[in-house]
């Protein structure tokens, strides 16, 4: 029901039922640190082979990295951005004529993650769109604000080639073709969350999202310029927080880049925290195989006589049984090792 979006009603003494989470599953955010080591690119440096150097070492050790220089001017994202911020304010029954909780509708408002299936609520509101091709699904798109269909038809335009261009560098990185992962992955779907986190009464018992790793290929994250909320996943151990950074975009490696390069690329652990004092708004862009695309590891990345990894799959097969689990499971790759 469109009466539990938390953009509509101010918490501001304690959390509402339903969203503290067991003393064992806390952020415990004074435990988390900063690391000035996260990689930053520079997408406009004329030494390519150096670029493709940095985000090879990136998707080895990190698993994500931070992009500048990448094309999409500033202007563009602080609109993007603005009139995210605006659609959450809008009054609750305008709201209420996009709201659903059914995880396969490809346009709709919702809340937490997958309130159907969840025992504890996340701190979190969403708008869901699909985005390619822009023509058939943007009649659906929200009218209100009156500016968002054009500001964010051209941002998800503009995403898409810095996602297509990222992945060229990602399959020479990896020694293949530069055309190799995006034949693999086929007419690639696309999908944008736009995340509000309103102002949380008590952050530390809850989550704007748990640690999850992401079920598609690439990731393209505009973060809030002013307020962090992302963390990733260290080493196995520790959580660090990603400052934003202006006009960087983070690029986070999803499940199927790992699987395709037999893994040695890494689909980063990562979580979204909240914030007592400040809202927060983040637009994800997601990059997904088409259904039918077959995903396992490259051949050339198998060694003589030795088994890949993972088996190969489709796309639909993984998406389902992604969707099939709580967000914060083991990492969803492991049901599609190898049976050697």
């Amino acid at each position: 029901m469109a009466n539990q979006l938390l953009s509509t009603v101010s918490y501001r003494d304690s959390l509402p039922e339903g969203y503290a989470r067991p003393e064992h599953d806390r952020p415990r955010l004074a435990d988390v640190r900063t690391d000035t080591n996260i990689p930053l690119i520079d997408l406009a440096s004329p030494d390519r082979h150096r670029v493709i150097a940095e985000i090879d070492q990136a998707c080895r050790t990190y698993g994500f990295f931070q992009v500048i220089n990448h094309g999409i001017s500033e202007e563009l994202l602080e609109k993007v951005m603005a009139v995210g911020l605006e659609f959450f304010r809008l009054p609750p029954e305008e709201k209420a004529k996009l709201y659903s909780d059914e995880p396969s509708k490809k346009i709709r408002l919702s809340t937490s993650f997958n309130v159907r299936k969840e025992t504890v609520h996340n701190w979190r509101d969403y708008l869901r769109l699909h985005c390619h091709p822009l023509e058939e699904f943007v009649p659906d798109w929200p009218s209100n604000p009156e500016t968002f269909k054009e500001i964010i038809s051209v941002y998800c335009r503009e995403v898409r080639l810095l996602g297509l261009r990222l992945l060229g560098a990602i399959s020479l990185g990896l020694g293949l073709e530069e055309v190799y992962v995006e034949k693999v992955l086929g007419e690639q779907e696309q999908h944008m969350a736009v995340n509000y986190y309103p102002r949380c009464p008590e952050p530390d018992l809850t989550y704007g999202l748990p640690k999850h790793t992401d079920p598609n290929a690439l990731t393209i994250l505009l973060m809030d310029p002013h307020v962090s909320g992302l963390q990733v996943l260290r080493d196995g151990a520790k959580w660090i927080a990603v400052d934003p950074r202006p006009n960087a975009l983070v690029i986070n490696l999803g499940d199927q880049l790992q699987a395709l390069s037999n893994g040695a690329y890494k689909s980063v652990w990562h979580r979204a925290v909240v914030n007592e004092a400040h809202e927060r708004l983040s637009v994800a862009s997601f990059l997904c195989p088409c259904n039918s695309a077959v995903i396992g590891p490259a051949p050339k990345l198998v060694g003589d006589g030795e088994d890949p990894v993972y088996r190969s799959y489709t796309y639909d097969e993984y998406y389902k049984r992604f969707w099939s689990r709580n967000l914060d499971q083991e990492h969803c790759l492991e049901l599609f090792r190898s049976q050697h």
